[in-house]
């Protein structure tokens, strides 16, 4: 994905300078018509444009350690590319904010199709029932040709990212780092992943640590790129309040799945519900609310659905739900013994009626049914 701007190896190098954002680069832009020409400005020049002498001094002291062509070829070596705001490709919802990115690094690549997405955040440390329900709705959207937009971080994020790729469907990680720096480390793979069947985005250049002021700024971009955010539990002081708080300024819709009562990591969702934001139990919910069902109606169907083939299959599936059982209370709920209820959620999960939550706990899959071979 290669820029169009004649001048790009300096807009490269502008995102060396922490100083300079969205409204410097536009006072740089307009008083000297282009980037190449204010990398080659004199500090007088700078501070005639308009610029903080802080900034100024920012600029001059780092423009002799930077080459602005070795910049770029740097950058497509990596076989990442870089996009500006005045690019076609630059994300449509994204440049509709306040405080756009000026550049985005980006690996893998961003469609016309990303338009429908929907950014799905929450807790690093989700519960089974957060896992289950953001792995659902992601997989689900994803199905319905919406874009799943999260942040690579532990937790709901990766199972977002995940449930969307097993789907079939695209997605985009946004990291608050540069893209040569995988965060979390253990989600290297995973971002290779995301770049073969969507794309891995960042506004930091490559080299740049994950340092914690990056994230706030990450989240504005999160929030930025998509339709909706959807949050699937957050405690108190959660970062996932600063993607909410973005999105509400962006005037993005913002849908919560609601918890129990006597969850902590529940409580900012359930607090957001009765504020008045969109309460989701299924994709459905969403895709009404963002107009996306008729797009949703000409994509890839949900899960087909399955039958028992034994009374113990049916029995066992009736008396799951979403909510985790262990197998023990499932064998005193159904009155089949131990033996015969292990050897059946075994043969059901391999045929996608169930899945394992934890160790032997069980919750039903997403769209599966079951006639009673009895009947």
């Amino acid at each position: 994905m290669t820029s169009l701007v004649p001048d790009l190896p300096y807009w490269i190098a502008f995102t060396r300078v922490p100083s300079v954002g969205r409204v410097r680069v536009g006072m740089l832009e307009e008083r000297f018509g282009s980037l190449e020409a204010a990398w080659g400005a004199s500090a007088g020049e700078l501070r005639a444009a308009g610029l903080d002498p802080h900034v100024v001094s920012a600029i001059t002291e780092v423009r002799p350690q930077i080459d602005p062509d070795e910049e770029l070829e740097r950058v497509q070596a990596a076989g990442i590319g870089v996009l500006t705001w005045h690019d076609p490709a630059y994300p449509r919802l994204l440049r509709e904010i306040d405080d756009l990115p000026p550049v985005l690094y980006v690996q893998g690549e961003l469609t016309d199709d990303d338009q429908r997405s929907v950014t799905v955040v929450g807790t690093r440390k989700p519960t089974s029932y957060g896992k289950e329900v953001a792995a659902h709705l992601a997989g689900d959207l994803a199905r319905a040709g919406v874009t799943i937009v999260s942040g690579l971080a532990r937790g709901i994020d990766g199972v977002a990212h995940r449930a969307a790729l097993e789907a079939g469907g695209r997605t985009i990680g946004v990291l608050g780092s540069g893209l040569d720096v995988p965060y979390p480390p253990e989600h290297a793979g995973l971002m290779r992943q995301i770049a073969e069947q969507g794309a891995v985005i960042s506004e930091y250049p490559l080299g740049t640590k994950p340092e914690a002021r990056h994230f706030p700024r990450r989240n504005r971009v999160l929030s930025g790129l998509s339709l909706g955010t959807l949050v699937v539990e957050a405690p108190e002081r959660s970062g996932t309040l600063s993607t909410i708080r973005s999105a509400l300024e962006q005037n993005r819709e913002v849908f919560c799945v609601p918890g129990s009562i006597y969850s902590p990591t529940s409580a900012v969702t359930n607090r957001l519900i009765q504020e008045g934001a969109k309460l989701v139990m299924a994709a459905e919910d969403i895709l009404e609310e963002l107009n996306l069902s008729a797009v949703a109606s000409h994509q890839t169907p949900l899960p087909g659905l399955f039958e028992a083939e034994t009374g113990d299959e049916a029995a066992l599936y009736e008396a799951l739900n979403s909510e985790p059982q262990h197998i023990d209370d499932l064998s005193r709920r159904t009155e089949i013994p131990v033996t015969r209820v292990t050897g059946t959620l075994a043969v059901m999960e391999l045929k996608g009626q169930i899945r394992q939550v934890g160790r032997m706990n069980y919750v039903r899959a997403r769209g599966s049914t079951t006639r009673d071979a009895r009947a």
